[in-house]
């Protein structure tokens, strides 16, 4: 008969003391610490064009925009996660006692690797939904040209969409802003395999 091995659980306090002294970043789930893998060229890349079109279209306008190292905390769903990109409207909402976790995205992104896509299409978005101010999610495939956007139009109500044309301007409702999809794609090589 084999031992069963326990997995050690968490306070959220105790992550946070660990996180803040960590040298990689972790997301914390209902109790479980769970290591972010690194992102390869495409994956930063792409995030990194998305902030950069962002950045630029909202100047000067009432958002924040952030990029893969902002920590958000999601306590409906007992969740701390590190978004690729996301914007919240001013003014940010802090976590209580917290000058380093924010909690009122308007819209995320991801960018999607093998080993995180189902977790970012399901369990994820699942729980960025339970965030009140949350109202657009972008899901950007980093392997082939390909994206997933959602965005919420009624109470529980969310229309789905997705792109592969590379021409597509695709409309972020929440920004009040176009974004060309091959804008996201800039400079990215696909690989053969």
């Amino acid at each position: 008969m084999m031992a069963q091995t326990e997995t050690k659980r968490y306070t959220a306090e105790e992550y946070l003391e660990l996180e803040v002294a960590s040298e990689t970043r972790n997301e914390y789930r209902d109790g479980e610490i769970v290591p972010m893998t690194g992102g390869t060229p495409n994956h930063n890349d792409i995030a990194g064009n998305l902030y950069i079109l962002l950045k630029s279209a909202l100047k000067g306008k009432d958002h924040r925009i952030f990029y893969a190292d902002q920590r958000l905390w999601i306590p409906g769903a007992s969740l701390y996660t590190y978004p690729d990109v996301m914007v919240l409207p001013k003014p940010l909402e802090l976590q209580a006692g917290r000058k380093d976790t924010v909690m009122n995205p308007c819209f995320i992104a991801e960018v999607l690797s093998k080993s995180t896509r189902s977790y970012d299409r399901s369990d994820k978005f699942a729980a960025y939904r339970t965030i009140s101010s949350f109202q657009e999610y972008l899901l950007i495939d980093q392997d082939k040209i390909h994206v997933e956007h959602h965005v919420k139009v009624a109470e529980n109500q969310w229309l789905f969409s997705e792109y592969n044309d590379p021409e597509f301007n695709l409309s972020l409702r929440t920004l009040d802003l176009q974004v060309q999809i091959a804008d996201l794609y800039e400079n990215i090589e696909f690989s053969e395999s």
